[in-house]
């Protein structure tokens, strides 16, 4: 199976890079292919211009955009790892979003509504964030976060949403929690995939 990983954290020695380097041998060890875009390390350019939908509607895909485009279409499986900043994707996630899962690539409007672009393809998002699990389970923002991203982005285009995993407080756990999430973290993906 064919396995794209969207990384984005900008620091190499983040404990998203550990969850990164889990999930990947994770996968591996089951026998998947697995290609990572850490958009970080490419130099992903977020921001959607003008220009940028002019040429799509032009049948003209910038070829960044379509670079990125090739390897969702190739994969059979994607995964999104991000921490949570200000309740939502960092910025360099959002435009990879708002650039490559464009109108006509991930989704199209058809006489029965949307038509989703990607089905047939599976879903795993993981996130970290500095706030305890327990608050934004209470406030809401787990299953806000669930809600824009899992349906939001992937249910709409057509990826069937596998699992979520929301680990809160990372910042101030201990060497004991983070070796938890990260058995979490391979336990998840060798049952899902």
């Amino acid at each position: 199976m064919k396995h794209l990983i969207v990384y984005a954290h900008p620091h190499p020695e983040s404990f998203n890079h550990a969850i990164l380097e889990t999930t990947v041998q994770a996968l591996k060890k089951k026998g998947h292919e697995v290609t990572v875009r850490d958009l970080y390390d490419i130099d992903f350019q977020p921001v959607l211009k003008p220009q940028d939908t002019a040429a799509m509607k032009a049948g003209q895909t910038p070829a960044d955009i379509k670079t990125e485009q090739q390897f969702i279409e190739q994969a059979d499986t994607i995964t999104f790892i991000y921490p949570i900043w200000w309740t939502g994707l960092p910025a360099i996630l959002k435009g990879y979003v708002d650039r490559v899962f464009s109108y006509g690539f991930a989704y199209a409007y058809g006489a029965e509504g949307i038509d989703k672009l990607l089905k047939g393809k599976k879903g795993l998002i993981i996130n970290t964030h500095g706030m305890p699990k327990e608050i934004y389970d209470q406030i809401g923002m787990t299953a806000g976060l669930k809600i824009t991203s899992d349906t939001g982005i992937f249910e709409f285009t057509g990826i069937e949403p596998v699992a979520h995993l929301l680990f809160g407080s990372v910042p101030s756990a201990g060497e004991a929690a983070l070796k938890d999430i990260l058995k979490q973290v391979e336990d998840t993906v060798a049952s899902v995939f």
